[in-house]
């Protein structure tokens, strides 16, 4: 088979490396073409020489297209993975640092909360001009696999206003799948699931073992487990109230909902610090900026390492190579992906993106009937969805009025601060966000003049309730291997930004 697939923000180790891996492991791909785009020239040099190192050693002869012009790593394209953060670093600490003098004290600040709705707004206007690429030089049948975080943001967008078909892909599910299956002492592949809501908000409505339901008994088996009781502490209150587990981790999930961070004394009674996903205070900010720094010291030695294998054995859980591999060749995969919803999901809008199961053959994703979900999960989904579709409009239309909006009805930011606060808040972030907001031009001028015009809201010099200080280079060289790890999970296409049209 001979198709092109190409990686957008490829300069992230992470899910750049993975992810080709995947792909050149079904046998048919491995004559394929495999394009590299990055707006730093540095970190997509060092990327592909690494991944380049892996496909010699597995003995192909694909040579990567390694560009920084997106539009000629686009041209001919069958599949596009995007895996980018717009803004990079930089922007990311501003997603998490200015909520915390208002009292917004966030673990991740992709997906919702002040920073998951900011990082959306640069994302978005990304991403149309992506999809204005793809839509002029890929190929016709061109499919988008999007990666990028705020998932359900930015694949509403793409389909709606971007003309791209877009789906949304994520591992949320896989990894909760395997601790409903390790907390009955069983194997995953023998626990079968139905997980269905948004992204990093799905439930797992029926979780089964050789026909047995055990969904009834996940409460007491989760607070029963000797590490998830003490790990994922939120995730099981959330089960305890609402009667269904969630996919998100412990961290993720207690800033989308208003009750778990919203008083600094009581933080530390829902978290774990054995772990930033636990809920460590910008704790994902943290492992990010370590792991690059370290993969960008530490480089040399990735070469020396030994490489990846492209086995059926190795590859990852990961929706996309499985995804193309059915499309083209027509093997059945089963999974969940988050895709518009026109019904499947009964009680949720028709028109948000929502995860749920799918097939996938040679005739396109198929995504079976749901129906309803229970509504306390409902419930939770809904109000999400309403802060997407304000800040997906907002981005779009660079309207900074129904910005605004969206942060009023976020349920942590609308939990912690005032309208007033908020208002600040946001003209705060509009300003520091500047270069990478461009439909925000006039709303961040006005925002300017009101900060400097004096008579603030008061403002805290506020570490959060769990910070943790980032770790040196010098510091990580203690364990190598655990660097290592570190740097391979944490930049999973999540802190490259994309070359400008």
């Amino acid at each position: 088979m001979a198709f092109k697939v190409t990686f957008i923000g490829a300069g992230s180790i992470g899910f750049t490396r993975g992810l080709l891996r995947d792909l050149l492991a079904v046998p048919e791909f491995q004559h394929i073409q495999v394009a590299f785009t990055d707006i730093n020239p540095h970190n997509l040099e060092m990327v592909t020489e690494l991944c380049q190192r892996d496909i010699h050693e597995n003995g192909l002869s694909i040579q990567i297209q390694a560009t920084t012009d997106r539009r000629e790593a686009l041209e001919g394209a069958k599949y596009v993975l995007c895996t980018i953060r717009v803004g990079g670093l930089e922007a990311f600490a501003t997603d998490v640092d200015i909520p915390l003098k208002y009292g917004v004290d966030q673990c991740v600040g992709d997906t919702l909360c002040a920073g998951g709705i900011m990082y959306g707004q640069r994302g978005i206007s990304e991403m149309l001009r992506i999809c204005q690429d793809i839509r002029e030089v890929a190929a016709p049948d061109v499919t988008l696999l999007n990666y990028a975080n705020p998932m359900a943001m930015l694949t509403w967008a793409c389909n709606k206003y971007g003309g791209v078909r877009t789906i949304g892909l994520c591992h949320g599910v896989q990894h909760g799948h395997h601790q409903i299956a390790d907390v009955y002492g069983l194997d995953k592949k023998d626990v079968d699931i139905i997980c269905a809501g948004i992204n990093h908000q799905t439930w797992y409505i029926q979780a089964s073992h050789e026909g047995k339901d055990l969904t009834a008994g996940l409460l007491e088996a989760f607070e029963n487990h000797a590490e998830y009781a003490r790990t994922e502490k939120v995730r099981i209150d959330m089960l305890r109230r609402f009667g269904y587990y969630s996919t998100e981790s412990n961290g993720h999930l207690s800033e989308y909902v208003p009750w778990y961070r919203k008083r600094a004394s009581e933080i530390g009674d829902w978290i774990d610090m054995g772990s930033w996903i636990n809920g460590e205070t910008g704790g994902y900010l943290r492992v990010c900026t370590e792991g690059r720094r370290w993969f960008e010291t530490d480089f040399p030695n990735w070469m020396k390492d030994p490489a990846f294998v492209y086995a059926s054995e190795k590859r990852s859980e990961e929706h996309g190579s499985y995804i193309i591999e059915g499309l083209e060749t027509g093997r059945v995969y089963r999974g969940h992906f988050n895709l518009v919803n026109k019904g499947v999901i009964s009680n949720l809008p028709d028109d948000a993106i929502i995860e749920a199961p799918g097939y996938v053959d040679r005739n396109g994703i198929s995504m079976p009937h749901v129906g309803e979900l229970p509504l306390g999960p409902a419930a939770v989904c809904n109000v999400s969805i309403s802060v997407q579709r304000l800040a997906v409009e907002a981005a779009v239309h660079g309207d900074d009025k129904l910005l605004r909006q969206a942060f009023m009805m976020d349920p942590l930011v609308g939990a912690v601060c005032n309208p007033k606060e908020i208002w600040q808040m946001v003209d705060e972030m509009l300003v520091a966000q500047e270069a990478w907001l461009p439909q925000y031009g006039p709303a961040i001028a006005e925002a300017k003049q009101r900060l400097a015009a004096g008579n603030l809201i008061p403002t805290r010099d506020y570490e959060g309730a769990a910070r943790v200080k980032v770790k040196t280079v010098s510091e990580m060289q203690q364990d190598r291997e655990a660097a290592n790890k570190n740097a391979g999970e944490a930049d999973k296409g999540k802190d490259r930004a994309t070359t400008t049209a």
